[in-house]
């Protein structure tokens, strides 16, 4: 017993879409294949929108699910599952569309209400799922309905409350439906009409006004409002004028008020009724004749100097009987002046500000237009100067200038200038500001500036400020002479030098080897300095740089050079003799005890050989001193010497040893590897002469 589903179907009879409230069919089938003739037992199972709907088990390749009045909420996506003999199989989705929806159902909380109520309104799609979107609305006589939405995503019925306004008194209440598939909206039919009676809690306001008519300034007007209500709980009566309310009486029926009339009092008066939220008005217009017009205030200047004479006159043009007076407005209430027509007073600049004068007649007080009155005091000659301090600038740099007027009234018109051209105008109280950013090296115009205001003095116009232009430094640069090695206990001159700036400058020199040390500083009104170190000396040694700084404030650094310092050639003199010296000195040793030793040996012909050996070594010796840079003086001394001693030895042969030996001083000059000059100095040179006993 083998099989094999091949496919599992599923479809609707008699469509796809259904219309609401026919029969529907939703048909499984399965198509299996068996290797022979055998009862098979199946399992159906329908789902709709992933939830069991239908379950079923028949010997039969088929099963119905039958939905005897389709509904909306029978829409959506069936699918249907087989299994059979432990295999299982599933159909595709299939959406079923049932087209149409039930009708609402409205109800209303109350039959009958009272303007400033509200309707409360029920509607519900009892066999409809949500999301529902539900519409009610409110339908007056001769009038467009007021429509409400309300979007319901987890009930199949909504609640809204519509109020009750001020001329409803039959009303008529409907709703419907909507739903979404498959993108698509679908609306219900409207629900059954439900009719709402309105009832008056109280009557249409009456607005009257004594006098009615031929209403005059300085006339009293008195105003009443009344009104019939049903209960008096809660009543309230206001009477406004342009938004304005004049009164208001609560729990009763009738509001009063009174005023005496002025110009300003003609309008459009509103009487309101209020009683929770029902609410009425009644519209009254009011005309007040004018008794007389607004004066007008004149001044025989507006602007004028301090100390000069101002007027100024109060009139009604073709009337005269009423009280002027003439006021100086203040923000702390107006200053009486003068209950005059005329007012004349020498001003000063204090008295700036805004005029007034006032008419009285019958209570009726009017007020004039302000007039404004300035007072100039004259503008002192203003200072310029730059912001910040002296009056320089550094090439590249901005440069701000303030020209302030200490004394005069504003506004102040400032000029700047450089040179004769007009840079910038500037209106301002007392000072003002001209940033130049045009700052040429060789721009020698000067600056000033001009003030001036409305007094008649005219003009003013500072002292002329010339600024100095500050060229910051470039290209600093070192050298030395000499250059690179210097030998120990020479001069070596150090030359710091500018391409470019103002001066002064100053200069510093530096040393770095493991620390940077300040060897010179200096101010020159020069592009170049120079600074001499006499003797240099093995720690000078090092890299050596300059900084040169003017008022620009921008240090410059050099590029490094680098000095060795090396030894004299004195001092390699000095050091090959302390080596030489010792060296020749033992040999002449060794060859003197050699020789002597020899002499006692051989007699006379020793005494030959060491005088012919001792003139060889004194000659030996003069030309080293002679190589080492010293010349003696004494050098013929010291061949007489050494001839005597010769002479001696010749005649007293072994009486040598008993010899006397005296000590003689000879003054010896010495010659400066470094100078060509001599320097002569007095050294002591000892001399040994052997005398005989005679």
């Amino acid at each position: 017993q083998v099989f094999t589903f091949n496919t599992v179907e599923i479809k609707v009879q008699p469509s796809v879409k259904v219309k609401n409230g026919a029969p529907m069919s939703i048909v499984c089938h399965a198509d299996i294949s068996k290797s022979t003739d055998f009862q098979l037992k199946h399992n159906f199972t329908i789902f709709k929108d992933g939830k069991l709907v239908f379950m079923t088990v028949s010997d039969k390749g088929d099963a119905q699910y039958e939905i005897s009045m389709a509904r909306s909420s029978d829409t959506g996506d069936y699918e249907c599952t087989v299994e059979a003999g432990g295999k299982t199989k599933s159909s595709n989705s299939l959406h079923v569309w049932v087209t149409g929806m039930t009708k609402p159902i409205l109800t209303a909380e109350k039959k009958e209400v009272l303007e400033g109520e509200v309707v409360k309104l029920r509607c519900e799609l009892p066999e409809e799922v949500p999301p529902l979107h539900f519409f009610f609305r409110k339908i007056k006589m001769n009038s467009t309905p007021k429509e409400k939405l309300v979007f319901e995503p987890y009930r199949n019925f909504s609640v809204v409350e519509f109020s009750v306004e001020e001329g409803d008194n039959i009303l008529q209440f409907d709703c419907f439906g909507r739903r979404s598939v498959k993108l698509e909206f679908e609306s219900s039919e409207h629900s059954n009409k439900t009719l709402v009676t309105v009832r008056e809690p109280f009557i249409k306001p009456t607005l009257n006004v004594k006098p009615s008519s031929n209403i005059t300034e300085g006339d009293r007007i008195q105003f009443e409002c009344s009104t019939v209500v049903a209960r008096m709980r809660d009543i309230e009566i206001i009477l406004q004028k342009n938004k304005t309310i004049l009164n208001s009486v609560r729990d009763e029926k009738v509001l009063k008020y009174s005023v005496v009339a002025t110009l300003e009092d003609s309008g459009e008066y509103l009487c309101k009724v209020e009683q929770g939220r029902a609410s009425k008005t009644t519209k009254l217009n009011v005309v007040v004749s004018e008794l007389f017009p607004k004066p007008i205030l004149a001044a025989s200047m507006s602007k004028l100097d301090e100390n000069k004479e101002l007027t100024l006159t109060c009139s009604i043009s073709g009337f005269r009987k009423a009280n002027f007076s003439i006021l100086r407005k203040n923000s702390n209430g107006d200053i009486w002046l003068k209950n005059s027509t005329n007012l004349t007073m020498r001003v000063n600049v204090n008295d700036t500000g805004s005029y007034i004068c006032k008419a009285e007649l019958k209570g009726i007080v009017k007020e004039s237009k302000p007039v404004r009155i300035n007072v100039y005091a004259p503008v002192s000659k203003p200072t310029l100067s730059v912001v910040g301090g002296l009056p320089e600038v550094v090439l590249g740099k901005p440069l701000q200038l303030i020209c302030r007027s200490v004394m005069g009234t504003p506004p102040i018109t400032f000029t700047f200038y450089k040179g004769n051209e007009v840079k910038k105008i500037v209106i301002n109280d007392t000072y003002a500001t001209f940033l130049d950013e045009n700052i040429r090296q060789n721009d020698k115009r000067g600056y000033k500036c001009d003030a001036r205001n409305n007094h008649s003095s005219g003009i003013k116009t500072s002292n002329i400020l010339n600024i100095t232009v500050i060229v910051p430094i470039k290209n600093a640069s070192l050298g030395s002479i000499p250059y690179g090695e210097v030998e120990d206990g020479r001069e070596t001159a150090f030359l710091c030098s500018v391409k470019e700036g103002s001066w002064p400058i100053h200069f510093r020199i530096f040393r770095k080897t493991d620390r940077e040390v300040l060897l010179f500083e200096k101010s020159e009104n020069a592009d170049r300095v120079m600074w001499r170190k006499e003797a240099m000396n093995r720690q000078d040694t090092g890299t050596y740089y300059c900084i040169a700084s003017n008022r620009a404030n921008v240090d410059v650094k050099s590029r490094p050079i680098t000095i060795s310092v090396i030894l004299a050639a004195w001092q390699k003199g000095v050091i090959a003799a302390f080596v030489l010296i010792p060296i020749a000195g033992a040999v002449t040793l060794t060859l003197w005890w050699f020789l002597c030793k020899k002499k006692k040996a051989k007699g006379p012909s020793m005494e030959m050989s060491s005088s012919a050996l001792a003139t060889n070594l004194t000659s030996e010796k003069l030309t080293r001193q002679h190589n080492d840079g010293d010349y003696y003086s004494g050098s013929g001394y010291i061949e007489d010497s050494e001839n005597h001693m010769k002479s001696t030895d010749e005649s007293k042969g072994p009486d040598l040893e008993s010899a006397e030996v005296e000590y003689t001083e000879v003054e010896v000059s010495t010659l400066d590897p470094h100078r060509a000059p001599v320097q002569k100095g007095t050294e002591t040179v000892y001399s040994e002469i052997r005398k005989a006993n005679n």
